[in-house]
């Protein structure tokens, strides 16, 4: 279905081309699911563009063939390629929030290539949208549709994303970090899901990710990657049993990072943030009941859950973004004002937040430099000389060297450094407490060790409190001192690290628990068996 030979990519910088891919080839048939793994800047996402022939603004294809069913796509005409990507090559991306159009609803997007290629009627490909959609685990399938992208959350947005992908039923997908901002309860059923359309239809597939438990229920064979070079490539057994390379027994041993257990709270210690019986709601649809929890001085409270099940809107509630209907909110004792704008400046202050996608989070035109220097300037006072000298400390203090990346753009930055630079804006307004927003949802396994050590270092250095929505459990245990499990809008179960990973659990935690991925080819569907799936196409349609 695909073939690559000795294919080279370059990036312009200024006046020269620097080398991204280095000579590399590729071969996939028929059913045929290849993983892509490597650390960040490894060329992952810029192989798997280039298997569509197609190469980012900035980087060309400047040597080596690509052949999609005996058609070159280095040197097809434009028509040619039109005809092809939409119908017989489709894309699904990391970020969904900065991929779909804003001004147009989920399911008129879905629809465009299946009309425009002539697979199907406008009605037709609404109708099979809306049974994607239902495969897909999507809530209220032939309703959700007809949102805008802002008012579905980010997994729901992922898996509507897939679902388009698959709308013509493509010969060839690339799916880019398809699960990453999945709940892994939801990423069981949506990666059930891509197998069984895979299998159905024969599809053949390239999966990127830098999830190698989640790569091992997927991929046939994998390909290791490092800075466009590849490092070695095996079937998934024996690329887990037996890595011949250095470099990928490395990214096996991966997540070592533990935090030591703190000592228990004192009794009648006063929380940093108190969350008192909150009730909240969207318009007229509540979204949360009854959420009660404390963040202590210096610790951090992983709040965990199924996506939508009312993490992020917890933490909206306590920055005042959305005002409860009931309940108070309290910063060391004292009742906040629950809504922002009826906040000083210094109780906004110290409150900030670190966002889970750092691509719609930073301000493209603004330099790194700008976008750290506005809170020093809004909440110190800083201005000329002084700013910078401030700015310059908050970039040595995330390891980002001031004098090469103050006058840089985001575009210019790793998906790493990019998170770095929204840790360094919250700390600018020198805040005791942080929301952390799925910061390393989006980061390879090796460069979100990187952050969360550096997080656990500030920690410790400045006395910071966390409150760390996430939905990867092995981040809970690496860097927590509370769990907090949420569903359906409720806390269900909460209590200290230790005493959260050991029976007797809520049976919602133990969901969770189970469904946590692990680097075992049979994993999933031993999972699906024992869950009553004998199908794993019964578990794209819920059946679980």
């Amino acid at each position: 279905m695909i073939k690559i030979r000795d294919i080279h990519l370059e990036g312009r910088s200024d006046e020269s081309w620097i080398p991204i891919i280095n000579g590399i080839d590729l071969d996939l048939k028929r059913g045929e699911v290849l993983g892509l793994i490597g650390e960040s800047g490894a060329g992952k996402s810029t192989l798997g563009l280039a298997a569509m022939g197609f190469a980012r603004d900035g980087v060309r294809i400047s040597k080596g063939s690509v052949e999609f069913d005996g058609i070159d796509l280095v040197n097809a005409p434009a028509a040619v390629k039109r005809g092809l990507l939409g119908k017989r090559i489709a894309y699904v991306a990391q970020s969904a929030a900065a991929s779909f159009n804003p001004a147009h609803k989920i399911i008129d997007q879905h629809t465009e290539a299946p009309v425009q290629h002539g697979v199907m009627s406008t009605k037709e490909s609404q109708e099979d949208g809306m049974e994607l959609y239902e495969r897909l685990r999507l809530p209220n399938p032939t309703e959700i549709g007809f949102r805008y992208p802002h008012q579905v959350s980010g997994g729901q947005l992922q898996r509507a994303m897939t679902a388009m992908a698959m709308s013509c039923r493509p010969d060839l997908i690339i799916f880019d970090e398809p699960t990453t901002a999945l709940d892994v309860t939801t990423q069981i059923e949506v990666l059930a899901s891509i197998r069984d359309i895979v299998e159905q239809f024969n599809t053949a597939a390239i999966y990127i990710t830098h999830d190698l438990a989640v790569v091992a229920q997927m991929a046939d064979r994998i390909k290791v990657l490092l800075k466009g070079d590849e490092v070695e490539e095996a079937d998934t057994r024996t690329m887990l049993s037996s890595p011949k390379e250095e470099y990928t027994k490395s990214l096996w041993a991966v997540r070592s990072f533990q935090r030591p257990a703190k000592p228990a709270i004192n009794t009648g210690a006063t929380p940093i943030v108190s969350v008192k019986n909150v009730t909240a709601a969207y318009g007229k649809m509540p979204v949360l009941f009854d959420v009660d929890f404390d963040i202590h001085a210096g610790r951090t409270v992983a709040v965990v859950g199924e996506s939508g099940s009312g993490k992020s809107t917890a933490a909206r509630c306590i920055t005042g973004l959305l005002p409860p209907i009931n309940g108070h909110i309290e910063f060391e004792g004292e009742a906040m004002p629950l809504d922002y704008r009826r906040r000083n400046k210094d109780q906004l202050r110290q409150a900030q937040m670190i966002y889970q996608m750092a691509d719609t989070a930073l301000n493209p035109r603004k330099t790194i430099g700008e976008i750290i220097g506005r809170p020093v300037q809004f909440y110190m006072g800083f201005t000329g000389a002084e700013k910078r000298k401030r700015v310059d400390a908050l970039l040595e203090q995330i390891e980002l060297e001031p004098s090469t990346y103050f006058n840089r753009l985001p575009s210019e930055l790793s998906g790493g450094q990019k998170q770095r630079v929204g840790i360094a804006r919250a700390l600018a307004a020198e805040p005791k407490f942080i929301i952390c927003d799925e910061v390393t949802s989006a980061l390879d396994q090796l460069v979100a060790e990187g952050i969360l050590k550096l997080l656990a270092d500030l920690q410790d250095n400045l006395g910071l409190s966390y409150m760390f929505i996430t939905h990867d459990l092995a981040t809970v245990k690496s860097i927590s001192d509370e769990v907090v499990v949420m569903k359906d809008g409720r806390v269900v179960e909460q209590g200290p690290k230790a005493e959260m990973f050991q029976p007797p659990h809520h049976p919602y935690t133990d969901l969770l628990l189970s469904s946590v991925p692990e680097m075992d080819p049979d994993w999933l569907t031993d999972l699906l068996k024992a869950r009553g799936v004998d199908n794993i196409g019964d578990a794209a349609v819920g059946k679980m």
